[in-house]
């Protein structure tokens, strides 16, 4: 196989196969001969934090997958031209950044979703989300990502750099901007190096992280993670367990008893949004008064706390199911519920119905 053609299978939607201890050098040298084996061997220790990196950059598990087998088949086909000045994981990342830049600039503008839910009629909402196509990523596909030390010079844990808020809050930056804040504050590259990557200066680098950091600072206040109930811990058990039980007893005090005072509610890609305790009260009051009954299946999402949610038909007693809702913990109460859609469920392992 040479360098141009084919590029090596795709491994599959968060796959790494075992490697190998095979010098670095060595696989070099036989993956610019066309091993494809050996290019799997070179790229697949970096195959998941790449994926995350695409999931920042364009808040899309599909689009951060597409992005990245894009990457790598680049990568592939210009693996000649790498010169060993930086990296293979540095050169990958340039890769997989600029062509996430590409998809963002090429991109149409998705429009937002209606409510569908029938029988239900919505409250006015607080907001209109700004962020309506935001997609939860799967813990499962995490590996080690988050387990891993900050880079020293990085700002942001991996843990929180991977939270619904934050990648919320990516989403509003200009791409360039995005660009520049993960690569410098959640990867902890230098500014040198990342005015290489994107083709830049330094001084722009400099000055759109800059921009970046104070609209993050507008958008994602910080939550005090050290005071949150764990999700293993006795405390975040009885808090899982107390949610299930209200919200599949349809017992709306018993939810609003669990949220803290400034929750939000929010439920992409329908942009609705509801922020406080009486508007979330109200929401959940006409929800729950329609008469359904939801199962809850504990997930996880994003390193937070999630659950497949389900109704019950009344024809045959089948199980629905009808989105995934992923919620955020501020010491041992909920301050944020955010709502996906029922299309998410298989990529958490979830069915369609029970």
């Amino acid at each position: 196989m040479k360098l141009g053609g084919r590029p090596p299978p795709s491994l599959g939607l968060g796959r790494c196969r075992n490697v190998s201890v095979v010098p670095t050098e060595l696989l070099l040298t036989k993956a610019r001969d066309g091993d494809g084996d050996a290019f799997r061997e070179l790229t697949d220790p970096y195959r998941r934090e790449l994926q995350v990196h695409c999931y920042r950059m364009l808040g899309s598990l599909e689009d951060a997958e597409d992005a990245l087998q894009d990457a790598l088949l680049a990568a592939w086909q210009g693996l000649s031209g790498f010169q060993e000045l930086a990296s293979i994981r540095t050169w990958l990342y340039q890769i997989a950044t600029n062509r996430c830049l590409n998809a963002l600039r090429s991109a149409k503008r998705r429009p937002a979703k209606e409510w569908d839910i029938p029988g239900v009629e919505p409250p006015a909402p607080s907001a209109l989300g700004d962020v309506p196509w935001l997609e939860p990523y799967p813990d499962a596909l995490l590996g080690g990502v988050v387990e891993t030390l900050p880079a020293p010079h990085a700002r942001y844990e991996q843990a929180e750099a991977i939270s619904l808020a934050f990648v919320t809050a990516l989403q509003l930056l200009p791409s360039y901007q995005r660009a520049v804040l993960i690569l410098r504050d959640v990867l902890g590259y230098h500014a040198k190096e990342v005015a290489k990557m994107l083709g830049s200066s330094v001084e722009s680098v400099n000055s759109a992280l800059k921009r970046a950091r104070a609209t993050i600072r507008h958008h994602h206040p910080a939550i005090d993670r050290k005071a949150s109930a764990a999700p293993n811990s006795p405390a975040g058990q009885a808090l899982v367990t107390s949610f299930v039980r209200a919200f599949q007893a349809g017992d709306v005090d018993g939810i609003v008893k669990l949220l803290t005072a400034d929750v939000r509610l929010a439920m992409p890609p329908i942009p609705l949004e509801y922020h406080g305790i009486d508007a979330v009260t109200h929401f959940y009051r006409v929800l729950m008064g329609s008469g359904r009954r939801y199962h809850l299946v504990p997930t996880r999402a994003n390193g937070q706390l999630a659950f497949g949610t389900y109704v019950r038909s009344p024809h045959d007693g089948v199980l629905h199911g009808m989105g995934l809702v992923v919620v955020t913990l501020s010491g041992d109460h909920i301050c944020d519920i955010v709502r996906f859609e029922s299309n998410v469920l298989p990529w958490f392992g979830l069915p369609r119905t029970i």
